[in-house]
């Protein structure tokens, strides 16, 4: 018999239905009947057939004709929701949220447990794969849970398995209540608060933690592994609060509210249902909640998964956003009519720190006069300045050390996410298990905040190029970068909302792996607060993302000044892409949507992607070599000098570098 379940006010209720040619408004009445059938006042309803209501879809709200027959608009098993007139919605019920997929994938990743990726992860949150596991993953996981089953039926006193947690390690627990052990466990450890993680990063934890287990070292059964699956190819995601874990054992909180959505209690999220009570969401997509087994509970809820999964989205977006800011920069040095002799190669061969020699190089591809002609550079070639502001001479050494960080950062990250990071551990092949702190954060707390200190940077040189961009008396460009200055303000409160970003992230770049506060009756009294590390990082980089966005802004705009004259290739494609969704500033208007877009257009990695070609093309061909740099005195103009007889292939021949007099 089809059913629907149905949220009114504070609850949600299944409604069974053996005629779906009844309508729309008999689904209502039917279930206000039953909503008031346990209510003590009626639910202040006084009269059914009274009582004026929509009815709407969960899934995309879309309003529901009361005329309508149900099988012609609803499918076994979906979601409505029920607003009784002169109600406000109720704070108990999230409908489905806009932009997530709504589409399933087709195609799986494979998980053993050793060779997931932070990308990978990622794009796992995304939604744009399923999970499978290989067949070497499953025999370790059958081969750990026969040790435990050997264990409980041997009546052997281990931790987290035959005993209380914590403090109450020593006290054993009987057979007959090993299940309730390890549910009250649950129950009791869903102690998170705050706003819930997005369903991406719902199932980038879920994802990770079953990456984890597959690794066949946690004791869980191979039914409970194969059920958290078949839920995250559901995409059936438990309510997470962000708040309460401290980083050790583990992401106690989270993880637990994790696994209470899959034991059927709390609440769940799914692209058919929104937000609802999980028993519902489960069975409306086929799945039965989860028993738990002796030692499940702390196999599920043990570990490092909540700041490794959002430590990985921090490293991508990191990563993406570092790119882009050597493009951004480069632009904002062709609207100030900078030089690109800072970026000699030569320069950089003295001081070869990786990332410092990338980013060089880098704007060497964009700006190489060669390779790209500019018209805006040739127009002050032989102006009279000496050098420029240290915001665009040195961004190779300061995105340098960003890039650097962020690959450092990225390699414990990938670490983390293959580590068996929960307790006690299970040895299959020694039969045995092994109490350990594989669950302590410290590791990714550390380099999550060391990552948040690195990419502010990006933003806090950004903000001081805007500073640039937007004052007369450095830029060469008209005040704020608006015409009929008074009348119109231009670009004033964009550079104050960057301002403000960088003042925010100072704070939030205090690190919070320095601080720690002792725990569970002092039996763990050291802890990371990784989970922190990784909230705040997240926060910082999306900042960072904004002043950029800010940023690329003003320097578009800045080119409407200097034209017709052109600026690089792929520099003015830059300008393009900008163009096409951003209109140029004639007058003041309403600026907070021009920000979110080209912000969108960072996310989405669109500027990398428009210019990464030219940059690819530029390196192959341009493939720097070493020689010894030639102790005679020269003259940077003299025809002899050995920086015009012979030159790097990657370096701008110098009759193309600003004419600048030697200080």
């Amino acid at each position: 018999m089809p059913r629907f379940t149905v949220h009114i006010r504070d609850e949600w209720l299944a409604v069974p239905c053996r005629d779906t040619t009844n309508t729309i408004q008999w689904l209502g009445q039917e279930s206000l009947k039953r909503y008031i059938k346990n209510k003590p006042d009626n639910g202040g309803i006084t009269a059914v057939k009274d009582t004026r209501f929509v009815v709407r879809r969960c899934q995309s709200l879309g309003l529901l004709d009361a005329d309508d027959t149900i099988e012609d608009v609803l499918e076994d098993n979906d979601f409505v929701e029920l607003a009784i007139e002169g109600d406000t919605m109720s704070p108990d019920f999230i409908p489905c949220e806009p932009g997530v997929s709504h589409l399933l994938p087709v195609q799986y990743i494979s998980l053993d447990g050793n060779s997931l990726t932070s990308t990978d992860l990622v794009n796992l949150g995304r939604g744009l794969y399923k999970i499978k596991l290989t067949a070497e993953a499953e025999r370790k996981v059958v081969q750990a849970r026969e040790l435990l089953d050997t264990i409980v039926k041997e009546n052997k006193v281990v931790y987290g398995i035959t005993t209380g947690f914590g403090k109450f390690a020593r006290t054993v627990i009987p057979v007959s209540k090993l299940k309730e052990l390890q549910e009250n466990l649950v129950r009791s450890h869903s102690a998170g608060v705050g706003n819930p993680l997005s369903p991406e990063r719902t199932r980038m934890l879920l994802a990770l933690r079953i990456n984890v287990l597959a690794k066949g070292h946690s004791g869980i059964s191979l039914e409970t592994l194969h059920a958290m699956i078949q839920a995250f190819n559901a995409s059936c995601l438990s309510f997470v609060p962000e708040k309460g874990t401290v980083g050790a054992s583990g992401d106690l909180a989270p993880l637990s509210h994790l696994a209470l959505g899959l034991m059927g209690e709390g609440k769940m999220w799914s692209p058919k249902s929104g937000w609802a009570d999980a028993k519902y969401v489960l069975e409306a997509h086929g799945l039965k909640p989860i028993s738990l087994k002796p030692k499940e509970g702390l196999a599920l809820i043990n570990g490092t998964q909540m700041i490794t999964s959002m430590g990985a989205e921090a490293v991508e977006r990191a990563l993406a956003i570092a790119q882009q800011a050597d493009i951004i920069a480069a632009l904002t040095l062709e609207v100030l009519k900078g030089t690109t002799k800072a970026f000699d190669s030569d320069i950089h061969t003295l001081r070869p720190h990786p990332g410092q020699i990338e980013v060089a190089q880098r704007f060497r591809s964009l700006l190489d006069s060669d390779h790209h002609p500019s018209q805006i550079a040739e127009s002050h070639r032989f102006c009279d300045r000496v050098q420029d502001a240290y915001t665009m001479r040195c961004c190779p050494q300061v995105h340098g050390v960003t890039n650097d960080t962020i690959k450092f950062v990225q390699n414990i990250i990938n670490t983390e996410i293959n580590s068996a990071t929960d307790n006690p551990m299970v040895f299959a092949e020694r039969g045995e298990t092994i109490s350990g702190g594989n669950f302590h954060g410290e590791y990714p707390a550390k380099a999550l905040d060391f990552l948040a200190i690195a990419v502010h940077e990006l933003a806090s040189i950004s903000e001081r190029r805007i500073e640039r961009l937007c004052n007369p008396s450095l830029s060469e460009l008209p005040a704020f970068l608006v015409n009929e200055g008074g009348l119109n303000s231009g670009f004033m409160i964009a550079h104050c909302t960057a301002a403000a970003l960088v003042s925010e992230n100072k704070v939030l770049c205090h690190p919070s792996s320095v601080d720690s506060l002792s725990t569970s009756a002092a039996t763990e009294d050291h802890v990371s607060m990784g989970g922190w590390a990784a909230r705040k990082a997240l926060r910082v980089i999306e900042h960072v993302e904004q002043v950029l966005a800010i940023e690329l802004l003003a320097a578009c705009q800045g080119i409407e000044f200097l034209r017709p004259l052109r600026t690089t290739t792929p520099l003015e494609k830059v300008y393009e892409l900008v163009r096409s969704v951003v209109k140029p500033w004639i007058k003041d208007r309403f600026m907070s949507p021009d920000i979110e877009a080209v912000h969108r257009l960072l996310i989405d990695q669109k500027v990398w992607n428009v210019a990464k070609p030219y940059i690819d093309k530029y390196q192959s061909e341009y493939i720097p070599e070493s020689r010894p740099v030639s102790p005679t005195a020269f003259s940077l103009d003299s025809p002899a000098s050995p920086r015009n007889k012979h030159r790097h292939s990657s370096v701008q021949k110098e009759n193309h570098f600003f004419l600048r007099k030697k200080m």
